[in-house]
C-alpha cells in the first residue's frame, strides 16, 4: 500500500508548497518469537493527513503504532521522517538524543491513559510549560501565559492552571495531556485511543475539540482506535487491521461504506447493528 491519493497532481492535504510525504513506512515487521505483531505494512503519510488504524483487540496496531513512533524496534524494515530541513532520515538511523528531541519538540504523543504522558505530581501549567522549555523557552511569566492559553484552548478554566491533574476528571486529565503535546507546535502527533476509558458524553466532547485542533493546526496525525466512529470522525484515511496484518486501506469514507474485505465488512456491520 503505498498510493498518493492526489487529486490532478496535487495532494489534498500537502502543506504548501510540500511535495513529498512527512512519514514514509516500508516493509515493517515486529515479531515476538514465533507472534507476529505487525508484518511487511508499508504506507506513506502526508504533511497535514490524519491517518487511523484500526481493528479489534490483538490487531497488531497498537504493535505498529510503537513501532513508527520509535518505542519499539522492529524486526524487519524501516521508517523515513522529513526533518524539517527537508531531509528524510531514517528514524532507527538517528542518535537517541535525536530521537528523543523529536519525540520532545516535532512530535506529540496522546495515551490512552492520560497518567502515562502526565506528571502528575506537578501543576497543570507546568505539564504544559515543560514541552516549551524543551524547545529553549525560558521566560517564566510566557511560559505561564502561553500554558493559560492552552488551558483555555483546551476547555480547561485558568483558575486550575496551578492544580495538579490529579485533581482533575479523566475527561480533564486528556484535555490537559492534548494541550501538553500540542503547545510546541508538533508536525505529527500519534494518539494511542485517545476516547478510550471515557463516558459517552466526554468522548463526544474531546472528539469535538480533537477535530477542531487538528483541522486548526494543519497536523499529521496517527490515530490507533478500535471505535469505527472516531475514525470517521478525525480521519482522511485509514488501515484496517487483523492478526497484525493490513487487510485493508483506503480514504476514511470510501472503506467504511464501501468496504471490500470480509473482515472490515464484518467490523462495519457489527457497528451498525449496536
Amino acid at each position: 500500500m503505498n498510493a498518493n491519493p492526489s487529486l490532478n497532481g496535487a495532494h489534498p492535504y500537502n502543506d504548501p508548497g510540500s511535495d513529498e510525504p512527512l512519514l514514509q513506512v516500508r516493509s515493517l515487521s515486529k515479531l515476538y518469537g514465533s507472534r507476529i505483531g505487525c508484518t511487511n505494512v508499508e504506507f506513506d503519510l502526508w504533511p497535514g493527513e490524519v491517518l487511523a488504524i484500526v481493528g479489534e483487540s490483538g490487531s497488531g496496531k497498537t504493535t505498529l503504532l510503537n513501532c513508527i513512533s520509535t518505542r519499539l524496534v522492529p524486526t524487519a524494515g524501516g521508517v523515513r521522517y522529513r526533518m524539517r530541513d527537508g531531509r528524510m532520515r531514517e528514524l532507527f538511523g538517528l542518535e537517541e538524543a535525536e530521537r528523543r528531541f523529536l519525540m520532545r519538540t516535532d512530535w506529540g504523543f496522546v495515551h490512552q491513559n492520560p497518567a502515562d504522558g502526565l506528571r502528575m505530581s506537578v501543576s497543570a501549567g507546568a505539564n504544559v510549560g515543560e514541552r516549551l522549555m524543551a524547545v529553549g523557552e525560558r521566560n517564566y511569566g510566557q511560559i505561564r501565559k502561553t500554558a493559560g492559553d492552552w488551558l483555555s484552548r483546551v476547555e480547561i478554566e485558568m483558575d486550575r492552571i496551578d492544580d495538579q491533574p490529579r485533581a482533575f476528571s479523566g475527561g480533564m486529565r486528556q484535555r490537559l495531556q492534548i494541550a501538553r503535546n500540542l503547545v510546541t507546535s508538533p508536525r505529527l502527533v500519534f494518539m494511542d485511543e485517545p476516547t478510550g476509558g471515557l463516558d459517552v458524553s466526554v468522548q463526544a466532547r474531546l472528539l469535538d475539540l480533537l477535530r477542531g485542533l487538528v483541522t486548526d493546526l494543519g497536523l499529521a496525525a496517527i490515530i490507533v482506535t478500535h471505535d469505527l466512529a472516531v475514525a470517521r470522525l478525525l480521519s482522511h484515511r485509514m488501515i484496517v487491521m487483523k492478526d497484525g496484518k493490513v487487510i485493508e486501506t483506503g480514504l476514511t469514507d470510501r472503506v467504511l461504506d464501501d468496504p471490500q474485505a470480509p473482515y472490515t465488512q464484518l467490523l462495519v456491520s457489527s457497528i451498525l447493528q449496536v
